[in-house]
């Protein structure tokens, strides 16, 4: 007979189950961790006296060069106000793709939040965001924590879940690295989730759910999101290693007796030593049955709910994939692991370095974490075995073969320790493992007080130790002991009071420690980095000249350069500066080769003020501004901001089609000429004297020297000096005018390098603009009479009867097609770095699209996760509804239980049941 219906509840009955509720450690966890984060976090902010809690700005390397500028554009474009789509960018680099730098730096669905905030203040936007993400990490970790069965009767308290997982959040990682690359923040929230979803996999739960975590995952920043599925990999090989499974040995064994005892009772006697070795046998492969299938399901299981994740990921994933083939290539870098002194250093707090792993997680919880190895409280297999995990993956930091593991096998430029969030997180599980049960026995609080006082010691001689690190970590230490000692005194005297003190001494160690390591951080990096000015009077008035000026696709407006990059993203425009990891390669050459100068050895191309190059990709109205006080690091910028609006030739321009001559020559001066189609320049032939050069022009042409690896200043003989910033390879220094030809002809410059000089053979050239004129008057007559842009997508009128070749002033990029008149779009031609399309004196009419690579097998693989995942659901579905008999392994699925809240006799229940005995 089926149970009877329990009786409705009463309202009494409710009010208990919602106090119940409200005192669910499962939601007061992450609660907790989530506000004791943000609270930290803005408090160290405010230690920092930075932006916006203070007058200095955050904006060091590529947050203020980088980040700030996409996510002001990603406003822009949620809101309908670019020029391009999800496809294309129109104004950096003279037209670039647009979906690969979503997918790597604007995916995550925090950045969404910008369009809540005023077009004038994206800094703000960028901070909260920031924030947030911090927060969402310490909360996740406090979730995954808090459902991790602790080793001992009771399931762990709250208050320590969540105070390991702000620490998590908070660690040197997250304010070395993570507060100022906000994208792998990312990264940092998908560890414990990804954990939570291999727990998930081992429990059999939540198979949907499952696959649509790692795909968020992945798509909000799929760099650090391999990386964290890698470290949630190696969490879900320790616990299927370190999981009990003497319920499951148990019924094996019970499985085995049954099968003897049913054969003694049909037999009627008892068997001989003969048959007790054949139950033995059977025993034992019972119980080694009862132990490696389930280990194995719950791998296979693992394995497919990734696999499903990613594959919902593949539309974005493969398009940055794909991307990275046709970057700017980056020169190789040999992993050189750092110093023990220095690794063991970086996990004390105050300390900054972006060459050596940010390891501080504060030093309560690193000696709750140390404590481990000695907690005879926990299962000998549990604190083997995430000690060898920790150990192992700290050696993993070290050793090359590993260290191209961490980062799907290209080792970076920069930042060479970027999976050390992994580290810091397992850590953690260490440490909520060993603490979770109860306060660790002084013996073991000693053993991990002697293994942190020999860790400190030996990180005297690191390079980053900072003024602040001892006292602050000995402060710390101080407290956590009291603490400690009073929790340990609990046990004699029951007394609220005791527990509050230590609970407050124990915040105030963690917590304080973590903010003033923070801000220490951020001072220190603002001391050591390039940095960028917040943004002030001096962008504004910039951005409001480029809105007025902007009149494309009639022609480009360049809003000039400022100090930080991407200038076109955050104030308008359609400029050549452009700085992202995707930067094609073909588009870094081009203007290279043209007397552009770059950053970030190539992936960072700057504007380059020069009338000719101008008129070869159309930029009709140039910003031309200048600081009105010192940039300082402490108030935002004051400048004055001028249009200047010139006559140039359309977008699209007709050109002969054979081929023009080549100078073998390396001279940017003569590539303009060709691009160009008209001779411009006088080229002289160049003397060079010391650090003097001479050479003879036509009196009143413009003296423009080029010399990319050139650092020092060039001045004309009694003009103002020029600077140039060479230092290959990250940094090409552009072609500068210094001045006009005096009357008798002769053209002597004064060099003052700061270094040996490395000049081209070809470095001076003069400019006649009357040549000019002609050249754009020309351009003008027989290009284009109207063009139209939608999207990621450019159409041209032409005037009848024009052939040779259209060129489009926009860098030649794979994915881009072209067709004239009706004839069928393919795959674009290349004059000389930029579109072309051959014209046979029919079609009146060019058009060119651009799709990005990788977008439709990204698109297929996407549906394929999709019908899979489907599949999935509806097979679960199914399984839920099999009926009381059916297996209880499918039932268990969906009974909102977690495994790990299991008694042990539940879990010996529910192994015996499973094996059928």
């Amino acid at each position: 007979m089926p149970p009877a219906a329990p009786p409705a509840p009463t309202p009494a009955r409710d009010g208990v189950r919602g106090l119940r509720a409200a005192r669910n450690p499962l939601l007061l966890a992450p609660a907790g961790a989530g506000l004791l984060t943000a609270l930290v976090f803005v408090l160290a902010t405010a230690l920092a006296r930075s932006h916006p809690l203070g007058p200095y700005t955050r904006n060091v390397v590529d947050l203020g060069q980088q980040y700030l500028p996409y996510h002001a554009y990603w406003r822009a474009f949620l809101l309908g106000d670019t020029h391009g789509d999800a496809f294309l960018n129109w104004n950096s680099g003279f037209g670039a793709g647009f979906l690969g730098d979503i997918g790597t730096y604007l995916s995550s669905p925090f950045s969404l939040l910008v369009v809540l905030f005023p077009a004038d203040r994206p800094e703000l936007a960028l901070y909260v965001v920031t924030a947030l993400k911090i927060t969402a990490a310490g909360a996740a970790m406090a979730a995954l924590l808090i459902r991790l069965r602790p080793a001992g009767p009771s399931d762990g308290p709250w208050p320590l879940a969540a105070l390991l997982g702000a620490a998590y959040a908070l660690s040197g990682w997250t304010f070395n690295h993570g507060a100022s690359v906000p994208m792998w923040l990312d990264g940092l929230i998908a560890f414990p989730l990804l954990c939570l979803v291999a727990e998930w996999a081992r429990a059999r739960r939540r198979p949907v759910l499952g696959p649509l975590v790692v795909a968020v995952a992945w798509i909000a920043n799929f760099y650090t999101a391999y990386m964290a599925t890698l470290g949630a990999a190696l969490f879900l090989a320790v616990r299927l290693l370190t999981a009990e499974a003497a319920g499951a040995a148990g019924a094996a064994g019970a499985a085995g007796a049954a099968g003897a005892a049913g054969t003694v009772g049909a037999a009627g006697t008892v068997g001989t030593s003969g048959a007790a070795g054949t139950t033995g046998t059977s025993g034992t492969t019972a119980t080694t049955t009862a132990r490696v299938r389930p280990r194995l399901a719950a791998l296979l299981r693992a394995v497919w709910t990734v696999g499903l994740g990613v594959g919902l990921a593949a539309p974005l994933v493969l398009v940055v994939f794909s991307g990275t083939k046709y970057a700017d290539p980056t020169p190789e870098t040999v992993f050189v692991p750092a110093s023990w002194s220095e690794l063991f250093g970086r996990f004390l707090p105050a300390t900054a370095n972006v060459e050596t792993p940010a390891l501080f997680i504060g030093t309560p919880a690193l000696l709750l974490a140390l404590t481990l190895p000695f907690n005879r409280a926990v299962a000998p297999r549990v604190r083997y075995g995430w000690t060898a995990a920790v150990v192992l993956v700290t050696l993993s930091l070290q050793w090359g073969p590993t260290h191209l593991l961490w980062h799907a096998g290209a080792s970076p430029n920069g930042n060479p320790y970027r999976q050390t969030f992994v580290l810091c997180g397992l850590l953690l599980v260490a440490a909520w493992l060993s603490g979770a049960p109860g306060v660790p026995r002084p013996a073991a609080l000693l053993g991990a007080a002697a293994l942190l006082g020999a860790l400190a010691l030996a990180a005297r001689a690191g390079t980053d130790i900072d003024a602040w690190t001892y006292p602050v970590a000995g402060a710390a230490l101080l407290l956590a002991g009291v603490a400690a000692l009073l929790l340990l005194l609990r046990g004699r005297v029951r007394t609220p009071a005791l527990a509050a003190g230590a609970a407050a001494l124990l915040l105030a160690a963690q917590a304080g420690e973590a903010a003033v390591s923070g801000a220490r951080v951020e001072q220190q990096q603002r001391a050591d980095v390039a940095w960028s000015p917040r943004i002030g009077d001096w962008q504004r008035a910039v951005g409001a000249e480029v809105a007025r000026a902007d009149a494309w696709p009639a022609h480009r407006t360049d809003p000039g350069p400022l100090p930080g990059g991407n200038e076109p993203l955050l104030l308008g425009g359609e400029g050549a500066d452009a700085y992202s990891s995707l930067t094609t390669e073909n588009t870094s050459r081009t203007l290279d080769s043209l007397g552009f100068g770059h950053y970030a050895k190539g992936r960072h191309p700057e504007t380059l003020d020069n009338p000719v190059t101008d008129a070869i990709f159309s930029i009709g109205t140039r910003i031309r501004s200048e600081a009105t006080e010192p940039v300082r690091q402490d108030a935002a910028p004051r400048g004055t901001a001028t249009a200047t609006t010139t006559p140039v030739p359309p977008l699209v321009t007709v050109h002969p089609g054979r081929p023009a001559a080549v100078d073998p020559a390396d001279s940017a001066f003569r590539n303009q000429e060709l691009l160009l189609g008209s001779s411009v320049y006088a080229l002289p032939a160049v003397r060079r004297t010391g650090t003097t050069l001479t050479a003879r022009c036509p009196a009143g042409a413009e003296v423009w020297f080029w010399a990319p690896e050139y650092h020092g200043t060039a001045a004309l003989d009694g003009a103002a000096p020029a600077a140039y910033d060479g230092r290959p390879p990250a940094v090409r220094a552009p072609m500068r005018a210094l001045g006009t030809v005096p009357a008798g002809g002769e053209v002597r410059i004064l060099l003052v390098p700061e270094r040996k000089p490395t000049l081209p053979r070809q470095s001076v050239g003069c400019l006649d603009r009357a040549r000019l004129a002609a050249a754009v008057t020309r351009l003008t007559a027989t290009g284009a009479t109207r063009v139209t842009t939608t999207g990621h997508t450019l159409t041209a009128e032409l005037p009848p009867g024009s052939t040779g070749l259209a060129v489009v002033a926009v860098p030649r990029a794979t994915g881009w097609r072209c067709a004239a008149g009706d004839a069928e779009p393919i795959s674009a031609r290349s004059h000389r770095g930029l579109l072309a399309v051959p014209l046979d004196g029919r079609a009146t009419r060019v058009s060119c699209s651009f799709r990005p690579p990788g977008v439709r097998l990204g698109a297929a693989a996407g549906v394929a996760a999709l019908l899979a995942l489907a599949g999935t659901a509806l097979l679960a579905r199914r399984r839920a509804r099999r009926p009381e008999g059916g297996s209880h392994e499918g039932r268990q699925e969906f009974t909102g239980r977690p495994h790990e809240a299991r008694s042990g006799a539940e879990d010996a229940d529910y192994a015996a049941r499973r094996t059928g005995a």
